[in-house]
């Protein structure tokens, strides 16, 4: 096979063209200056982060628009079709995800990657393309944390016959998350039913790949991503009642919308309190970011009162940056979580 790369990262360092006001001319220039011992602050440890309760690492969605390109463009449904007929021909843009742990490294200075099943859905059984990805990773010194799982079935489906097969859809995730070094999987616990019915479907079906990833040393972990997931209280239900330490959470600080209507959420659960109650089964953090203000916070979240109650659960693990914004471009959205985590995280350390 050949992996020569067929897209350039050339773009990921346009970032800072139009940076925003709150990245000042003193921080561009730091960004950009080595530190004595340092290749550069982007490609090394800032002295910020290495004070920090947390590691920071990169959740590839962040640059799902880089990845994607005009594929963008397709309905969900299209691109549903394309993953399971042709899934290499979604990837229309200027980057490889092979690059990913290369990016994140040199372009970012981020030594941990999470992984979006997505831009590699016909490459789990791959070896040969596995083995390149975990050799890249192995050449930046990048640590891959989880694999977040989507479009395997739903673990919460009230028919037996189709939740087992979602199950047994994630067992070739165990198995490249094992072969690449992560801790974890993060999949959904989703169906179509009343709560009570999802929840006791959810527990046998997130318990059953719980099993399978306890067998190969790696965690099951849910994020609360919509519908009853959503619920902090509904998911630490299903959580508990799986009752095993290969089971967890991704708390995600923004997406706690249980209900959408035509014009957006119509029923979110205090991200706050949710973040709270999850916590106590968290084996990550996804830092959810969209758009900030003039003194690089985020619009939607105080990073503040969210990293206060990561740290006061006892957390010391990774905390991803996964940025969803459409002001600033991807790089820059990147970067401005990246300060925002480094700020807030240092003042709290």
């Amino acid at each position: 096979m050949d992996f020569s790369r067929r897209k350039t990262i050339k773009n990921l360092g346009l970032g800072l063209v139009g940076a925003p006001a709150f990245l000042s001319a003193g921080s561009l220039l730091n960004a950009c200056t080595p530190k004595a011992g340092e290749q550069s602050s982007e490609a090394g440890t800032s002295a910020e982060a290495a004070s920090l309760f947390f590691t920071i690492s990169l959740a590839q969605w962040s640059l799902h628009k880089s990845f994607f390109g005009k594929s963008m463009e397709l309905s969900w449904e299209d691109r549903r079709k394309l993953m399971d007929t042709d899934a290499s021909a979604l990837l229309q843009g200027d980057i490889d995800p092979l690059d990913f742990p290369v990016i994140a490294r040199k372009e970012y200075g981020i030594s941990a990657v999470e992984y979006v099943n997505q831009f590699y859905y016909n490459k789990a059984e791959d070896m040969a393309y596995l083995t390149e990805l975990k050799n890249r990773c192995d050449g930046e010194g990048v640590r891959s944390v989880l694999i977040m799982c989507d479009g395997e079935g739903n673990l919460g489906d009230l028919d037996t016959a189709a939740r087992t097969k979602a199950v047994e859809n994630h067992y070739k995730w165990v198995n490249a998350a094992k072969f690449l070094g992560c801790h974890s999987i993060r999949v959904n616990a989703a169906g179509n039913g009343t709560a009570d019915e999802v929840r006791d479907a959810a527990i046998d079906g997130l318990g059953r790949l719980t099993e399978y990833g306890k067998q190969n040393e790696i965690n099951v972990i849910v994020e609360n991503h919509g519908g009853y997931s959503s619920d902090a209280k509904w998911l630490t239900s299903v959580i508990s009642a799986v009752n095993s330490p290969s089971c967890g959470v991704l708390p995600d600080f923004g997406n706690f919308c249980i209900e959408r209507g035509p014009d957006g959420c119509v029923n979110e659960y205090d991200r706050y309190l949710g973040l709270e109650e999850l916590m106590p089964y968290a084996k990550g953090v996804s830092a959810k970011s969209n758009e900030f203000d003039a003194e690089g916070n985020d619009t939607k979240s105080d990073y503040t009162r969210m990293l206060k109650t990561v740290k006061d659960a006892g957390f010391t693990g990774f905390i991803g940056i996964e940025y969803e914004g459409s002001t600033l471009s991807e790089p820059e959205g990147i970067r401005a979580t990246k300060a925002l985590l480094e700020r807030v995280g240092a003042q709290l350390s």
